[in-house]
């Protein structure tokens, strides 16, 4: 009796280790420096807000907030948009936004200085059914890693845009380079852009 009494207790204490185990592990782990930059944690940031997001046979995922107006652009055109960027992994999801900065991300499109991700969510693709951004419209998109800077990480890291200013006191340029940027990390996390596209402006 007293044996299968102490048996109880046993695999009851492994049980209870077990579980604890498998809620805290993550938050254990993630309690120190070497692994904080190695596991991300899943962020709010990819939340949809209300909109609804369509996938795309690519990964990216779209919404329309406001439709614009006027043609789109197209390949080889100067190109602005006002932007907020965001991770799907860390603590503090939010990177870095170009609003109230009084400068957009400007550049030409399709001369290979911004993700793929930016560039297929403005133009669009007919062959995914995702239609071109107006002028004056804004668009909430949330970029796999295929589309973001990861094939820029081998020999590009760091001239690929849009990145955020090395001098910007909030530290989103650290937090970019710490997602983005970093031969430690195994895997990029998804990015989450808020774009609001202009008409035509001279760089």
């Amino acid at each position: 009796m007293r044996l299968y009494t102490i048996i109880i207790i046993c695999l009851s204490i492994t049980n209870n280790v077990s579980s604890l185990q498998l809620r805290y592990s993550r938050r254990f782990l993630l309690s120190f420096p070497i692994f904080a930059g190695v596991i991300p944690e899943v962020s709010e940031a990819a939340q949809p807000n209300g909109l609804p997001l369509t996938t795309a046979t690519s990964g990216l995922k779209w919404a329309d907030a406001k439709v614009g107006s006027g043609l789109p652009v197209s390949t080889g055109a100067t190109t602005s948009i006002d932007y907020s960027m965001a991770s799907t992994a860390g603590r503090f999801p939010q990177i870095y936004t170009t609003k109230d900065k009084g400068a957009p991300y400007r550049w030409t499109l399709g001369d290979g200085t911004t993700i793929a991700g930016i560039e297929k969510a403005i133009i669009g693709d007919k062959t995914e059914d995702i239609p071109p951004m107006l002028p004056g419209g804004i668009r909430r998109v949330i970029i796999p890693s295929n589309l973001g800077y990861e094939g820029a990480n081998n020999s590009k890291c760091g001239k690929v845009g849009p990145i955020p200013p090395k001098d910007e006191d909030s530290g989103a340029y650290q937090r970019w380079v710490q997602f983005y940027c970093n031969p430690r990390i195994p895997y990029q996390p998804d990015l989450v852009f808020d774009i609001k596209l202009y008409g035509k402006r001279s760089l």
